[in-house]
């Protein structure tokens, strides 16, 4: 009874899911898109499209000239994160799961009498028949692999798709895995595949062939150690993992290509960053900013430190402040936005530390920011995220930019990562146009006056106090007014 994990991994699993809710895409060539863009590339293709070379990460234009009929779907993060959750229910009436580390695959432990090959085969058939009764299956299908531990369980279920069923026992290997490419096994990616040619290591054979030293030389530590137990089927521990980072990144689509435009999406970025790390009770000792430029080799990069915060007021200053060498470089002609406007963009909070780790506010200003960003989560959390924003990001939030994704690692929160549906502005039922223009019109001149109620705050403000970082609405745009002193720097 060598079996302990049996490990669960659905196909194409987004285009799966757009195949599962729309019957005319099933059988038909699919890809899965972040944006309407011929500029962006895909998230996930279904096996018809893998057929003609389409994968995860072929751009849009290559993708239509591999695969002409293929058919592009936009992204709907949140209905994989509710199909998920059923899929998981499904499993759960077969056999426990165990905790999933990602939206498309869950491990699953073997007790008992269930270590038997004949058992845990019939527990796999079990879940794959209980998805058919439920009818998700044909379209969503899953590929298991049973094993005597979790990575050679992840590795099994890679080895037949899709929907297929692969055990590898104790006495099978290492041969078994043979026929495997270096990357085809979990942690071995392009810098580490470079870092194993190096070490003579160029085949699976040769990697299962090396000794527990060699490996961990190539490794450079204890995780050649961990990966040489591993591939002879030894079940470890699963380490304590420490979040060290929460932070999201964005393509700019080309209504967004500007500085405002950029901006708005970073301080979106910045706000859900922030409320995320409140949330999984952290604090940030530092701040990561990148920004990319359309044809341009020349980066935006700070990084910043400061004593642990997590409230979004002062970080969103921080960014402010940071994006004004960006305005000074456009007044003295060094970047023009036309030539080589913003097409990326990120932030990242680091250095992060639990909440209880550090005293209290002392300053009075920190202590209210604090409890702005507490009012902020409780109202959005309740009401839908974003219900109540920092003006600063209202150009994003009218693109809909910098939607709710869901990274490989993590399952997202819809509460905190999807946006609210905007309400629906006075004028468009029914066909309302001139009640429409009147919105806009009044909003127009709501913009104008807060402008220049900001103006006149901003030209009575002494030097040495530090600016806003936007408030509830337009009147907070940044801090443009101000004079920061020469620049050191391109940017």
């Amino acid at each position: 009874m060598t079996l302990r994990c049996l490990f669960v991994d659905f196909d194409s699993y987004f285009a799966s899911v757009e195949q599962y809710d729309d019957p005319s895409l099933r059988g038909r060539p699919v890809a899965v898109v972040p944006v309407a863009t011929d500029s962006t590339c895909c998230l996930a293709a279904s096996y018809e499209a893998k057929a003609h070379g389409v994968k995860t990460g072929t751009g849009v234009r290559e993708a239509r000239d591999r695969c002409p009929g293929i058919r592009f779907v936009l992204a709907r993060p949140a209905r994989y994160i509710v199909l998920h959750k059923q899929l998981m229910d499904a499993i759960q009436d077969c056999i426990p799961h165990g905790e999933p580390n990602s939206i498309d695959e869950v491990p699953c432990w073997l007790i008992g009498r269930e270590r038997e090959r004949a058992n845990a085969e019939a527990i796999a058939r079990s879940i794959k028949q209980r998805l058919l009764d439920l009818g998700f299956s044909p379209a969503i299908n899953c590929s298991i692999g049973i094993a005597p531990n979790r990575f050679l369980a992840k590795t099994a279920s890679d080895m037949d798709k899709p929907n297929g069923l692969t055990v590898i026992e104790s006495g099978d290997l290492p041969h078994k895995l043979h026929a495997l490419e270096l990357r085809d096994f979990c942690g071995i990616g392009p810098s580490m595949e470079a870092r194993l040619h190096a070490a003579g290591i160029r085949t699976t054979a040769q990697l299962c062939a090396a000794t527990r030293a060699h490996l961990r030389a190539a490794w450079g530590g204890i995780e050649g150690e961990r990966y040489w137990l591993q591939l002879r089927g030894q079940q470890l521990p699963e380490r304590e993992s420490r979040r060290g980072s929460v932070g999201h990144s964005h393509v700019l689509g080309p209504e967004l290509r500007s500085y405002d435009g950029m901006r708005a999406v970073l301080f979106k970025l910045l706000s859900k960053a922030a409320m995320r790390l409140r949330d999984e009770q952290y604090l940030a000792t530092g701040l990561a900013i990148r920004i990319r430029f359309v044809g341009w080799e020349k980066r935006f990069e700070r990084n910043l430190q400061f004593a642990p915060l997590d409230d979004t007021p002062t970080l969103l200053d921080l960014l402010g402040n940071q994006l004004q060498s960006l305005q000074r470089a456009i007044a003295a002609g060094r970047w023009q936005p036309a030539r080589h406007p913003p097409l990326s963009v990120a932030v990242t909070l680091v250095g992060l530390q639990p909440a209880g780790s550090t005293t209290g506010e002392l300053l009075h200003d920190r202590g209210r920011r604090k409890g702005v960003s507490k009012v902020l989560d409780r109202i959005n959390q309740r009401y839908g995220n974003n219900t109540v924003y920092f003006g600063a990001m209202q150009e994003a939030l009218a693109q809909g930019a910098a939607p709710m994704r869901i990274p490989f690692s993590t399952i997202p929160d819809i509460g905190l990562e999807e946006d609210r549906i905007p309400r629906q502005k006075p004028g468009r039922r029914h066909g309302q146009d001139g009640g429409h223009e009147l919105w806009l019109q009044r909003e127009r001149q709501f913009k104008v006056l807060a402008e220049e109620a900001h103006r006149r705050a901003q030209s009575r403000r002494k030097p040495h106090q530090p600016s806003g970082t936007g408030g509830w609405t337009a009147r907070n745009r940044d801090n443009a007014d101000r004079d920061p002193g020469p620049p050191r720097e391109l940017f």
